[in-house]
């Protein structure tokens, strides 16, 4: 099958199938379409849309997003993972801004230029966005031209990559350049699944190298896996007798970067050593209690968290306001990841 036809069936086959309710769908301005495509990077489209919703709720346009506080971003996005991609947004939002007057870039160069915004991302703008021609190459596309063409090797390798971008460049048709990104990318998700492949539904099945063959899971190939590693770290959870519970802003790089969380420490660290590295006094203790240990699954490793529960008499000496906060665990607007919140939200029940 001719790249020609490849669009022309595809795109008939999405006239007719194709997922036409999304919301950033609806007013496909870029600021939308850029946020969507952000928020869909390693995240499927059942998990990104009430996310996706809630935020434009609340930040509309660029302009509001620039002029958020930092942590009313993170709160927005807690729970939901990859707070890079948060982090991100919010200094793109600035840059645009700042640099073009609030108007969002509509060149592939410009897109790129901003943070968390890579080839593909800025190509999917310019095409949903803009209706230009721009050739996308996300994880969806990159799985159904591996097997559409039986392509050898590592996906994560630069030779692989290279290949895979010509094929998208082959195939991408000169009109209906939103239509056809979409489609494309619907293709991935729902047909040309990862596991289970509904071939006998994919009306570009005919000229796919893999189908032919029988082994279209076997596309595209995987680096060979690193075993996972496990860590583990205690999370010490202070709580004053009103309730509130300590929280501090971790690092702007590295895990959970720039959220809010109880302190956590090297697993080995005691309480005592705990209290008095962070200048608590020892007096102020009314109970210890350590809850059960439960693990958090990422990307490449797990993580053993074991919460310790400490019960004060009474709130230390005033804390750094940059750095620590007393937090209502019901109340409260900034950022947590999951594990913070699972942490905080337990300190009613596990701290008593």
């Amino acid at each position: 099958m001719a790249a020609g036809s490849f669009a022309r069936r595809l795109l008939a086959w999405w006239d007719v199938h194709g997922r036409r309710d999304l919301p950033w769908q609806q007013e496909r301005t870029p600021y939308r379409v850029w946020v969507a495509e952000i928020m869909l990077q390693q995240t499927q489209v059942g998990t990104v849309v009430p996310y996706f919703e809630r935020f434009v709720a609340r930040f509309p346009d660029v302009k509001t997003l620039a002029r958020a506080d930092l942590d009313d971003v993170l709160h927005l996005w807690s729970g939901f993972g990859y707070y890079a991609r948060a982090r991100n947004l919010h200094r793109a939002a600035g840059i645009v801004l700042r640099e073009h007057g609030g108007t969002f870039p509509d060149t592939q160069a410009e897109l790129q230029a901003l943070p968390g915004v890579g080839r593909s991302t800025a190509a999917a703008i310019v095409a949903q966005a803009h209706g230009r021609r721009a050739p996308i190459l996300d994880g969806n596309v990159k799985r159904v031209l591996a097997r559409r063409h039986r392509v050898v090797g590592p996906v994560s390798s630069s030779a692989t990559l290279r290949e895979l971008w010509g094929l998208a460049e082959s195939h991408a048709p000169p009109d209906r350049a939103a239509d056809y990104t979409q489609a494309v990318m619907d293709l991935g998700a729902t047909v040309c699944r990862r596991r289970r492949p509904r071939c006998g539904d994919c009306p570009v099945r005919a000229g796919c190298q893999a189908f032919a063959t029988g082994d279209p899971e076997r596309y595209p190939e995987s680096a060979p896996r690193r075993p996972r590693r496990l860590e583990r770290r205690r999370f010490f959870v202070l709580v004053d007798p009103e309730g509130a519970c300590l929280v501090e802003r971790r690092p702007p790089a590295g895990l959970w970067g720039g959220l809010w969380s109880p302190p956590d420490r090297d697993a080995r660290e005691t309480v005592d050593g705990f209290l008095d590295q962070s200048g608590v006094d020892a007096g102020l203790v009314d109970e210890v209690r350590a809850a059960d240990a439960f693990r958090h699954a990422f990307t490449h490793y797990d993580l053993d968290v074991e919460p310790v529960y400490v019960r004060l008499k009474s709130r230390p000496a005033a804390v750094r306001e940059d750095a620590t906060r007393w937090i209502d665990p019901d109340d409260h607007r900034l950022g947590l990841s999951a594990v913070a919140a699972r942490l905080v939200a337990a300190t009613g029940r596990a701290a008593r």
